[in-house]
């Protein structure tokens, strides 16, 4: 017999990308953390925090962190709510929206994660094939009709975006429908956002996280906008206090210095444009991204020896399984130096 659902045992379960031990000592370019340090603001904040405030349970609202994110974007703070990373708030979702009956939909090949909530909820999956160049594949996700759609916007592994004028068009017509998350991981380091939709639609959540241009992906700190009605069923789901205190401090500071992001963001920009342009040089097909990492084909599509070969060198990138993914690699932007290295070995 089995203790567990039946549709758990017969999932596989999420793969992060590979965490190795000594990083000193390695190239990592496969997780698409933020190559520079978090803003001095954090490093301050971290100093001035006091152990003994930790004796007593933190802020369920995480107040410090959501008043910082509504005054630098303008947004009401009864329409953010934060979390333990935008993956948290993506369990939340799945638990609050979906079960047996209800449909997930999405772009492919995207966020594997996507699958693994719907798999849990034992929802219908609807996979809806990006079209040639990974184009966004609007009307296909209007057709799906799903109970909760999933959009990376950029796109993981891709890089590539949906404009806001296709995401209004599919948050109207899924109205009466379904919920519309718009999964802004890699915002930061893109050319427009979304972030403005929930005001107008109901059915829309927009995600961001930390981790990629705060350079936070240690501390586990991301957001949801919505309205107030969707984040107020979201809440019922949630982990009592899912954002510590330090958390809460640290994010705030970090969110409070949009110079310093900023400056690290162009650095990652510029940088992506040029390992594009070195690889291409070197035969490579490089696809255009607007987040902080690129995917590439090989000139032989031999990505899976390439992967291999780098790792035994110490450099990491990140390989899928995907059948339209398996002549290619997603490469993280690091920096000059890390990127040059890498180039070098593949030269």
């Amino acid at each position: 017999m089995s203790y567990f659902r039946d549709n758990i045992e017969a999932m596989q379960a999420y793969v992060p990308g590979e965490q190795p031990a000594g990083l000193a000592r390695i190239i990592k370019l496969n997780t698409n953390e933020n190559p520079y340090p978090p803003s001095p603001a954090v490093a301050r904040a971290l100093a001035e925090f006091s152990a003994d405030a930790l004796r007593v349970y933190p802020d369920p609202r995480v107040g410090t962190f959501v008043r910082a994110v509504s005054d630098v974007l303008g947004v009401d703070r009864e329409m953010i709510q934060a979390a333990n990373g935008s993956d948290n708030l993506l369990v939340m979702i799945a638990r609050a929206a979906l079960q047996a009956g209800r449909s997930v939909a999405y772009p492919g090949p995207t966020f594997p994660f996507y699958e693994t909530q719907a798999r849990i909820a034992d929802a219908k999956i609807l996979e809806v094939p990006f079209e040639p160049e990974y184009s966004f594949p609007l009307q296909g996700l209007i057709d799906a009709a799903a109970s909760v759609t999933f959009v990376a916007n950029p796109n993981s592994p891709t890089g590539t975006t949906a404009s806001v004028q296709q995401l209004e068009t599919l948050a109207e017509s899924l109205r009466g429908v379904g919920l519309l998350v718009v999964d802004e991981a890699y915002v930061d380091f893109a050319d427009a956002t979304a972030v403005k939709l929930p005001s107008r639609y109901e059915n829309v959540i927009v995600l961001r996280t930390l981790s990629k241009g705060y350079s936070l992906a240690g501390l586990r700190l991301g957001y949801a906008v919505a309205q107030p009605g969707a984040l107020e069923q979201l809440w019922k789901t949630k982990e009592i206090y899912n954002v510590g205190m330090l958390a809460d401090q640290l994010g705030a500071a970090a969110f409070r210095d949009q110079e310093y992001m900023q400056a690290n963001v162009a650095k990652i920009k510029a940088s992506r444009e040029k390992l594009s342009t070195d690889l291409q040089a070197l035969g490579w097909t490089v696809w255009p991204s607007q987040a902080n990492f690129i995917l590439a084909r090989p000139p032989a599509g031999d990505a899976k020896g390439i992967y291999e070969t780098l790792q035994a060198d110490g450099i990491f990138v990140r390989y899928f399984q995907h059948p339209d993914l398996a002549d290619k690699l997603r490469i993280t932007i690091g920096t000059e130096e890390q990127n040059a290295e890498f180039l070098k070995r593949i030269g």
